[in-house]
């Protein structure tokens, strides 16, 4: 895919869980998700929210192709997961999904535009769009004058912003991001879900896991994941209708 073709995500449903259910071996074997349901569609800011063990971790790495199902359906950008190869889930995993982590997971050797730049390697950017992208990407996080610093240089807040800039590099239509403020002080965890805000309205797509209220509170769309259950969800919310109040629903 080329660079012009990551600027927006198509309207319309980019993520999709139908009847998924999640069983890890055991005696008996632990159904870790049971029949979850849930669409995501472009230019939505969505939390999923719960208590450790409630299943939002399995959802996670359901939503982001690196575990499958027991059963039932995951379509990202209307693609079959299962009917896909495992070279053919990596290839699209690193075209259409951008992760953020908890850790950072950043190469403490490397520049922090390398950082950047060689988030798009699997996606098979050639050399010089993955750094014009880097660029830009760590412009957008307001890190443009750190390009050429080491992570170890940085503060935890501006880490996590490397980390951010890697995930939107190559303009996916979805980003995950797995307890993004983890590893922050407050001051610093809500600077960082501006930023997410001000990504979103600028057509990202992006998915939060977390188990802080205080986080969900933020997002435009929350859903809440109790017992490997959707047990509320506030409905689809893009950042044109999500001015106002959000309903409460069950599923």
């Amino acid at each position: 895919m080329s660079a012009s073709e990551h600027r927006r995500p198509a309207a319309g449903t980019i993520l999709e869980l139908d009847r998924v259910t999640k069983e890890y071996p055991g005696s008996p074997p632990v159904r870790a998700l049971d029949e979850v349901s849930v669409a995501v569609t472009a230019g939505e800011l969505v939390a999923v929210v719960g208590p450790s063990g409630s299943g939002k971790s399995t959802l996670l790495h359901l939503m982001g192709t690196l575990d499958r199902p027991s059963s039932g359906t995951v379509r990202v950008t209307g693609l079959d997961v299962a009917r896909m190869s495992d070279r053919q889930v990596s290839a699209l995993r690193a075209d259409r999904i951008g992760f953020v982590f908890q850790q950072f997971f950043l190469a403490e050797h490397q520049t922090v535009l390398a950082n950047v730049a060689d988030g798009l390697l699997y996606a098979g950017v050639g050399r010089a769009a993955r750094r014009r992208l880097a660029d830009d990407a760590l412009d957008r996080v307001g890190l443009a004058q750190k390009a050429a610093a080491r992570p170890t240089q940085l503060s935890g807040g501006e880490r996590q912003r490397v980390a951010i800039a890697r995930a939107i590099a190559g303009r996916p239509p979805v980003v995950l991001a797995d307890e993004p403020t983890g590893n922050l002080d407050s001051a610093t965890g809500a600077a960082l879900l501006d930023l997410l805000e001000e990504l979103n309205a600028d057509g990202a797509t992006i998915i939060v896991i977390t188990h802080d209220h205080a986080v969900a509170a933020r997002m435009r769309r929350r859903i809440e994941v109790l017992d490997g259950r959707i047990v509320a969800d506030t409905g689809p919310a893009t950042a044109a209708s999500g001015a106002g109040p959000a309903r409460e629903g069950r599923s």
